[in-house]
């Protein structure tokens, strides 16, 4: 079999991460490549599950006895403390393995201190090979450990102009069936749905993962959570069914702001809690430009359709922005064509 170089096997470890997205969560996404003593792939693996084998484990097991005296590529520091599954140190230490290639180092204080228990045991740790990468495939995990709240994604759907719902509050449909086909994919990436009571009260969503042709639902699907400050959520609304679990956060279960309304620093902080490490925001505009205005998105999904409305309700509100040198910067990362509409990817510029 060919070598390959430690670059290259790095880069096939983070395409290996990246089949985890969506089903992995609290744990982060992981992937791993070993090399035998010249350099030939021996074994992959990725974390698939919560509570199932770590992807070092999983290319440890497929590579046995040509995984002795050779080179684990792994996107991010293998952990070195016994949770659901033991350490990945220690069965890296026991393979025999000699040298260890780390994306990522692990933010997480339980976890982490995986480079110096292998330097301990004699193992050479190189670290930072294809960083950036490895970093944005898993961006959202790494973010919420670091700060201790979730990976916020605002997605919207508007008109060209702006618009999210015509002057009688009609807004189904303002994009294709395929751009809502990719927005139930995208939930199918994140811990947690949020939006609004309003919301609620003027859709009755269900907020569910799905497929849209068929109505069948994902294997797994994510908190729904409506930020409702006094509690209005009917008992019959359609995000109580039993099709996934839901968190009504008020503002006497989260915590209040200076207006009584729910805390949505203090809201994050309790999703974190309950295991969410993405979350996707859904909400209408007053509560998007709400967490905006606190600075609490990072990124921006808006899928905008090749259609004008002239008047409506616009997609942001109360952004707390009054003049253009207050404008909330964004910095865009992707466009794409889903149907006949666009999907612009963007993130906050930092400020100074």
């Amino acid at each position: 079999m060919a070598s390959v170089s430690e670059d290259e096997a790095m880069r096939r470890a983070i395409a290996l991460a990246a089949r985890g997205l969506g089903t992995t969560s609290p744990n982060p996404v992981v992937g791993c490549v070993i090399l035998d003593t010249s350099g030939a792939v021996v074994g992959e693996g990725f974390h698939a599950y919560a509570g199932g084998p770590h992807a070092e484990i999983v290319a440890l097991a497929q590579a046995g006895e040509r995984a002795r005296g050779g080179t684990a590529i792994v996107t991010l520091e293998p952990c070195d403390h016994t949770g659901r599954t033991g350490p990945c140190t220690r069965a890296l230490i026991n393979a025999g393995i000699r040298r260890v290639v780390v994306g990522v180092p692990d933010p997480n204080p339980i976890a982490g201190g995986g480079a110096h228990t292998l330097r301990e045991a004699g193992v050479e740790v190189a670290t930072g090979t294809r960083e950036a990468e490895a970093e944005a495939g898993n961006i959202a995990w790494l973010t919420s450990m670091r700060r201790g709240w979730p990976y916020l994604i605002w997605k919207y759907a508007a008109t060209l102009d702006g618009r999210s719902a015509a002057v009688d509050g009609t807004s189904m449909w303002i994009t294709s069936e395929a751009a809502r086909m990719d927005v139930h994919k995208l939930r199918g990436t994140v811990d947690a749905v949020i939006v609004g009571v309003g919301t609620v009260l003027a859709d009755d969503p269900r907020l569910t993962a799905r497929n849209l042709r068929d109505g069948t639902l994902a294997i797994r699907q994510p908190l729904r959570v409506v930020v409702d400050s006094a509690g209005r959520t009917p008992l019959d609304a359609k995000v109580r069914d039993s099709a996934a679990p839901t968190f009504i956060a008020t503002a006497a279960d989260v915590g209040a702001d200076s207006r009584g309304r729910v805390d949505l620093s203090a809201l994050l902080a309790t999703l974190h809690q309950r295991g969410v490490r993405a979350a996707l925001l859904e909400g209408g505009p007053v509560l998007a430009g709400a967490f905006l205005a606190a600075g609490l998105v990072d990124r921006v999904v808006g899928y905008v359709a090749p259609k004008l409305l002239g008047d409506g309700p616009a997609a942001l509100s109360g952004a707390g922005v009054s003049t253009i040198a207050e404008a909330i910067e964004l910095e865009l990362t992707d466009v794409t064509q889903v149907g006949p509409d666009l999907r612009f990817t963007a993130v906050p510029k930092m400020k100074g």
